[in-house]
């Protein structure tokens, strides 16, 4: 078991990122570690989301691609890391059925580069966040739910390429016995999210009276998790884990798409956009569901946040932060 007074330094990948700079910022007010952040900065990476963090001394970023072998090698030798969480991915579905091909380099090739570093380096433990999408779709069943020992059975690019990094880390540690730990989320909300995901992609084009493009009949379920919970539950597996775990991580939140939707415009009351009924999304799975009764009973993590309470709070981060939403709307 890995507990928090080994830790030194941390290397976070994709720290730039939605979850990951919101888990900078709470590792670097909750804990005394130091974090260098390691970030290619694609679209969806963007340093304003952690200006705030510059200054601080326990705070370095790096530019760079987590599968450029000769830049990992080298900030390991010189960083001397205790430990790596691995937020660096490519997630957005849509795009991942328009071109596969930056999935298969990041998601897998990144990982397999990021575990044969940090096995040369013999690394105290490697943290891979990964998502409820590996294990497929739960279809209209309301009775079932994603464990941690449901067969991973993905079905679009993305979702696959997420599973094959999972089932390289679990490798890894059967293998070469690499300190690793994995951690599967549901959907997650909360501030700095880049518009291509549903609730700031729905919300922005409200605040702007622009359409709201729904896929098929809008009743696919997800499970949704607030940021900062979802940030503590990693933290808390990455300092507590048996070596070789795997977490499911909910929100105990299922809605359907047509219900999140409803919701935003509600909380966007002088907006006039409408909902438009699109032809759905290939692979589009039905219903996601965490069960995550084995992080509560054994970690003792539960989600503080209630939907009904963060939805509103996290709409109001982006209403009076716009000139971060403009920014972002340009990029996307």
């Amino acid at each position: 078991m890995l507990r928090s007074p080994m830790m030194k330094k941390i290397l976070v990948t994709g720290g730039a990122g939605f979850i990951g700079s919101n888990f900078v910022r709470h590792v670097l007010k909750n804990r005394d570690y130091e974090i260098v952040n390691l970030d290619k900065l694609t679209y969806a990476g963007n340093l304003e989301n952690l200006r705030d963090l510059e200054k601080n001394p326990n705070y370095k970023f790096v530019q760079g691609d987590i599968a450029d072998k000769k830049l990992v090698n080298d900030l390991f030798a010189e960083e001397k890391f205790n430990g790596l969480i691995n937020f660096a991915a490519e997630t957005h579905v849509d795009r991942s059925i328009k071109d596969s091909a930056p999935f298969i380099q990041t998601n897998i090739i990144g990982t397999h580069t990021l575990l044969e570093v940090a096995r040369n380096f013999n690394l105290e433990r490697y943290h891979q966040v990964s998502t409820d999408e590996v294990y497929g779709d739960l279809g209209d069943d309301s009775r079932d739910y994603f464990t941690e020992n449901t067969p991973i059975n993905p079905n679009c690019p993305y979702a696959a390429a997420k599973a094959s990094a999972d089932l390289l880390v679990q490798s890894w540690n059967e293998t070469y016995d690499l300190n690793t730990v994995i951690t599967r989320c549901s959907n997650n909300y909360g501030p700095y999210q880049f518009p291509e995901k549903l609730i700031p992609f729905f919300l922005f084009r409200a605040m702007g009276n622009e359409s709201l493009p729904m896929y098929g009949d809008g009743k696919n379920i997800r499970d949704w998790l607030y940021v900062l919970d979802h940030c503590e539950a990693i933290l808390l597996a990455f300092e507590k884990s048996e070596a070789g775990e795997v977490w499911n991580i909910g929100g105990h939140n299922e809605k359907t798409n047509l219900e999140i939707t409803d919701l935003i415009l509600k909380n966007v009351s002088d907006s006039t956009s409408k909902v438009e009924f699109v032809e759905d999304r290939k692979a589009h799975d039905r219903r996601y569901a965490m069960d995550a009764s084995k992080i509560e009973a054994k970690l003792g993590w539960k989600p503080k946040h209630t939907f009904e309470e963060a939805l509103p709070k996290t709409i109001e981060w982006y209403l009076s932060h716009k000139e971060w939403v403009d920014g972002c709307r340009k990029k996307a």
